[in-house]
Order: C-alpha cells, then sequence, then structure tokens
C-alpha cells in the first residue's frame, strides 16, 4: 500500500494506482516553479492545508476517488506531473490540482480552491473516452461565507434536443434524482439559452445562503449525482464504429471549445465586499477573471486550455468559431457577449417528465 503524496491534503491509504514515485514529484516541483516566471508561487509538496473547518469540497473530492477506485483502474495522469498544487500571488488563496485516467475515462480532474474568509471553489469533472458516449460530469461550486452558486449535472455529449434517443438512453432513469434535488436546491435564476445547449433535463442550477443544512444537501446531490455517473460508466459499452467514435470526439471538442471560451455570468449576484475576489461567482467554472487575479493571465489561459479543459487543443481541429459562428464580429474575433440570442430563462425550462418546456418558461 502507498499514498498518494500530490499534493499533500490528499493522503488517505489507498492502493498502488495512487502512488507517484519520488521522481514525478521532483519532477512536478520543477515544473511549479516555472509557473514563478507567471507570477505565481509554488506550494511545497509537504504543506498540509488547513482543515479545521468543517466544511470543505475536498471531503467530496476524497468521495469521488474512492468511489471511483471501487469500480475502475484508476492511473495518475500525465498532467499530475505539471499540475498540482500552486499558491497564488496573494500567498494565501491555494490552487490544488488532481488528474486520472481509467479504461473509460479519458480525465477525472479536480480543481480546489480555498482562499481567505471561508472562499472554497470546487471545479471537478470526468470526461470519456471517444470510444463511451457517455454524458460529462460536472461539478463547479462555488462558496463565500455568505453565498453558494452552484452547478451540478451530467451534461450530455450529444444534443438532447436533436438526439431524443440518447436522451432516453441515459436521463430517462434519472429524472426522479433530478426533481429531488430541484426541490430540494431551486433553480438559481437566469440562464442563457446557448448555454442550455450543454446542459441536461436533471441539471442543479443553484444559488443559496451559506448553511450546515444547505451544505449537507449540497454534499448528498454531489454523491448521488455521482455515484449515478458512475452507474451508468459501469454499464456502457465500448463503441467499435470509427465514424461513431470521431462523433463522440467532435461532441466533446466541441464542449470543451465552449467551455474554454465562454463563462456564464449570473446577473445581480451580491457579492461580499470583503471578497476581492468576487469575480469568481460565474457560473460554470472559476473563471479566466478569478484565476487571472490568482495567478496572472498567462498561467490562467495555460489551467484553463490544458488542465480543466485539456483536449481543446488536441480533440479536434475546428475553432470556436467554426462550431459557434454567430459569436463572429466583422474583425473575424470572438464576440465575448455571453449571450448572442440575448434570452435567458429565469425558471426551469424542463418539467416533471423532462421535457424541454423552454418555450413555454418565462424568457428574459
Amino acid at each position: 500500500m502507498e499514498c498518494f503524496s500530490s499534493p499533500g491534503w490528499f493522503s488517505i491509504s489507498t492502493p498502488s494506482f495512487l502512488g507517484l514515485k519520488s521522481k514525478n514529484k521532483l519532477s512536478l516541483n520543477r515544473k511549479c516553479r516555472s509557473f514563478n516566471k507567471d507570477g505565481s508561487r509554488c506550494m511545497s509538496m509537504s504543506q498540509r492545508a488547513d482543515e479545521s473547518s468543517g466544511f470543505s469540497y475536498k471531503k467530496l473530492i476524497h468521495f469521488a476517488l474512492e468511489e471511483t477506485n471501487t469500480r475502475t483502474l484508476l492511473a495518475p495522469s500525465p498532467l499530475q506531473e505539471k499540475y498540482s498544487s500552486l499558491l497564488a500571488m496573494d500567498d494565501k488563496t491555494e490552487l490544488q490540482m488532481l488528474s486520472f485516467e481509467a479504461p473509460k475515462i479519458r480525465l477525472l480532474r479536480s480543481l480546489c480552491i480555498e482562499g481567505s474568509d471561508g472562499m472554497q471553489v470546487l471545479d471537478f469533472a470526468a470526461f470519456p473516452k471517444p470510444e463511451f458516449d457517455l454524458p460529462i460530469f460536472c461539478a463547479n461550486f462555488f462558496t463565500t461565507a455568505k453565498m453558494n452558486i452552484i452547478v451540478l449535472d451530467l451534461n450530455p455529449l450529444h444534443d438532447i434536443m436533436d438526439q431524443e434517443d440518447y436522451k432516453e438512453k441515459y436521463y430517462k432513469d434519472l429524472i426522479p434524482l433530478g426533481l429531488k434535488y430541484s426541490e430540494l436546491l431551486p433553480w438559481g435564476g437566469k440562464l442563457t439559452s446557448e448555454s442550455l445547449r450543454f446542459f441536461s433535463p436533471i441539471v442543479i442550477w443553484t444559488r443559496f445562503s451559506s448553511s450546515p443544512h444547505n451544505h449537507s444537501v449540497l454534499f448528498s446531490a454531489f454523491k448521488e449525482y455521482y455515484q449515478a455517473w458512475l452507474e451508468l460508466m459501469d454499464r456502457s459499452d465500448e463503441e467499435t464504429d470509427a465514424f461513431q467514435i470521431a462523433l463522440n470526439c467532435e461532441a466533446q471538442h466541441k464542449y470543451l471549445t465552449w467551455r474554454s471560451e465562454k463563462v456564464d455570468t449570473p446577473k445581480n449576484v451580491a457579492a461580499p465586499a470583503s471578497d476581492s475576489l468576487h469575480k469568481c461567482t460565474t457560473f460554470g467554472d472559476p473563471g479566466h477573471g478569478v484565476l487571472k487575479r490568482l495567478i496572472g493571465e498567462d498561467l490562467a489561459k495555460n489551467v484553463i486550455r490544458e488542465f480543466l479543459f485539456n483536449g481543446v487543443s488536441d480533440l479536434g481541429s475546428k475553432t470556436f468559431l467554426d462550431y459557434f459562428p454567430e459569436y463572429r464580429c466583422e474583425d473575424g474575433k470572438v464576440n465575448e457577449k455571453r449571450s448572442m440570442i440575448g434570452k435567458s430563462f429565469e425558471n426551469r425550462p424542463w418539467n416533471a417528465r423532462g421535457e424541454f418546456i423552454g418555450d413555454r418558461v418565462k424568457i428574459v
């Protein structure tokens, strides 16, 4: 038995698949020192995060890795050598990253950020290999001492608006789960119609005040959603048709291209005045803004494209404007607007049967 030694906070007793040899650890430290050129500082691998608080998203990462290990053979991703732990330019905020792969999983990765005044960010995702048309597990949580912005979903790999068979295959049996938590964690407000294409009928998009009860509900939702995703993974069959594999690959690349380019920011979110990192109240992931403030613009772009949305550079050759030409400006650049259609959904656009009713709900 060995312990996974990087970063320091994650050191549960696990099988040898989580063990990294010392040469990898040293190599990782060299990589982190190179980040200093962009303004950030590398954390010592022996540094322990403060676990005195009972509320920590690290517990969810711990849970997910243990659950995954009971169903498949996890191995550290090659990304782990370069992306592990960083200390931001403020010398206070920690960015901790983990990444793995498995026979059906191209990349399982997490980014956990802990700042002052109770600020926490979790970006956890599981991307299937192209031979499997599994949904993409997505958990993007932002928390301060007073408020939370949450997205939890099994993002559809293929368009469920057009492909009813894909929706039936993966979501029909999960509708009761989505209904359960959509009542406990109500719809969080305006969601752009462009973003909607990447979410499923069971998506949890919510905002709530920080409290032990609300966090307990959120933790339960994460665990049940992730277990549901693992069940789908267990039952999935490997695709052998080259054409379908290519379609899966392009669909995932399209998703990554959108996520790495666009961050949908909820309107009318009151950020705590004491938190200088208020711009990380973004819908979807910590976003370009918060990472830029923490570790500098160049490194932020690198972490987004090469770690958070790894594959955007090598799963396909199409650009953002190839997939989303409606965002093209006259000068050929990408329009920075969140929505070109200019519509957003104030209320949940699916009914209790998981049917899209977006044309009948309030659009603003």
